[in-house]
């Protein structure tokens, strides 16, 4: 059994720990305020506690002020003053933290394939309609069946010329599509090339197992440098998405447990449901539904509560709830919304409290060993043990230098893949072949999902073993298609 993890404090006299079970920490959370309330302590926190009991932390940095953690804090006088109002022993401790950039600037670089990400999330990243979408969908298909691999966004460029090029050749067996169409997707990609995002896409991927390490008994707190990416609403909420995706297709079941294997922190949620389409929405409430029967537990950081839909609200048993302002109509339906949310208080007037909250201090309701809500209480946030704020450039290095998946990510591969095999058609003049350029059976299947069909790789991961072992169940179908997650997949897709 885990001890339970202190969070907070009750700001009456008694100063009653509050306490996150960690049996229930998978049932997932949410943490939400306006700006300037103190989330990012309260996140900071979590992840500590997480990782003292050997869980590792998945969260991305969006101000650049969550680096700090992998350094012991200082006190200070604000700091003191919390210390003693809580009456708490205060001792600096760091935590083992991996930094990653999608763009390799800030950490080790991140990267998918195009064929992992999918049309359906690459069609939310591109900003596709239906019919545009739908045509994407047809290309990776006519992909799957020629055996041409999508790496990286030459790959997906090249293939989505020559399905233009060849539309009359395609149209019997795959349905229409229109030169329009293909140009919409076009410009799309050469949006995401000029945001920086083909540095996202190519080899090698990452591997799963690489975000559950632990270090001397601690989990390591990944920390994805996000400022940057961030310009880019959608690709910074569609990479996050895609990711969870990937962690629910790919880790096996492990029913209850006394504590995570990952805990996912979700920062400025509400870029997640943005416009998002109600297929999509749908998707995503089955994945945060059915992911903590893989030992995930999801926290959603964000300023308004109403910015989720109710569907995924109701699955966050979890909550810390900082001040909301009400200002406006908008905010005075949030202000209600998070009220009625929590088990009521006979004691306190939730809705007025809310608005009422100092920094530091927040609305806490966890999850009993029953998996009940408890009473909604007003707390005060346990400061945390790290340094709050970033590292220096210095510092940034050392740890990067000193990470244990140091040099693993950073030297790219680019092997054979659709680019090359439709530039040699092409010289060619070859006829499309359903399985050009592969042999058949399982070791054509390795080869065209990227693992080596002969010999062991370095290191066999998550990922890899569970797509070795869906390959050998689904040896009839090798050469067919590509596999993909359930949020990246063409039969998850439009049709």
């Amino acid at each position: 059994m885990v001890d339970p993890l202190l969070i907070a404090k009750t700001s009456d006299p008694s100063r009653a720990e509050l306490c996150l079970l960690p049996s229930m920490a998978n049932r997932h959370g949410l943490i939400a305020g306006a700006t300037g309330t103190g989330k990012t302590i309260t996140l900071q926190v979590l992840a500590e506690r997480f990782s003292s009991i050997g869980v590792p932390v998945f969260m991305a940095d969006v101000k650049g002020d969550l680096t700090g953690i992998s350094q012991p804090g200082k006190p200070n006088a604000r700091i003191d003053e919390r210390v003693k109002l809580l009456n708490l022993d205060y001792t600096p401790a760091a935590c083992p933290v991996t930094l990653w950039d999608v763009f390799g600037e800030q950490g080790h670089p991140i990267r998918a394939t195009v064929s992992e990400m999918g049309p359906v999330l690459l069609s939310r990243i591109f900003n596709l309609n239906d019919t545009q979408s739908g045509v994407l969908t047809l290309a990776f298909k006519i992909a799957d069946d020629n055996a041409l691999l999508l790496l990286d966004l030459k790959d997906l460029r090249s293939l989505l010329s020559w399905v233009g090029e060849n539309a009359g050749q395609f149209t019997t067996d795959y349905g229409n599509i229109s030169p329009a169409s293909i140009g919409a997707i076009q410009r799309g990609l050469l949006t995401l090339e000029q945001q920086g995002g083909e540095r996202f896409f190519g080899e090698p991927a990452l591997a799963l197992d690489d975000l559950m390490q632990t270090d001397d008994g601690k989990g390591i707190i990944n920390i994805l440098a996000a400022e940057k990416l961030l310009s880019s609403p959608r690709l910074y909420s569609t990479f996050l998405l895609w990711l969870l995706s990937e962690l629910y297709e790919n880790l096996p079941e492990v029913g209850d447990r006394d504590k995570p294997k990952l805990v996912f922190f979700f920062d400025e949620a509400h870029l997640l449901f943005n416009e998002a389409p109600k297929e999509l929405l749908e998707k995503i409430e089955q994945v945060v539904r059915l992911v903590r029967s893989k030992g995930i537990g999801v926290y959603f950081v964000t300023q308004n509560p109403i910015d989720i839909p109710d569907t995924v609200l109701g699955q966050l048993g979890n909550r810390v709830q900082h001040a909301l302002r009400a200002y406006t109509p908008r905010d005075q339906k949030a202000v209600l919304a998070a009220a009625d949310t929590f088990r009521a208080n006979p004691g306190l007037k939730v809705q007025q409290v809310i608005t009422e909250l100092g920094v530091g201090e927040a609305l806490v309701s966890f999850l009993d060993e029953k998996g009940r809500p408890s009473i909604v209480e007003r707390a005060t946030v346990c400061p945390p043990n790290s340094q709050i704020g970033p590292i220096t450039p210095d510092q940034r290095k050392i740890l990067i230098q000193n990470s244990l998946v140091a040099g693993q990510y950073e030297k790219t591969v680019d092997r054979e893949s659709a680019y090359e095999k439709l530039k040699a058609r092409r010289g060619d003049a070859a006829a499309p072949s359903p399985e050009a350029g592969h042999g058949g059976g399982l070791g054509g299947m390795l080869d065209r999902i990227g693992l080596p069909s002969g010999g062991t790789s370095k290191r066999e991961g998550v990922v890899e073993a569970a797509v070795k072992s869906a390959a050998r169940a689904m040896a009839s179908e090798a050469g067919r298609r590509i596999m993909r997650g359930v949020l990246g997949s063409i039969l998850g897709g439009r049709k």
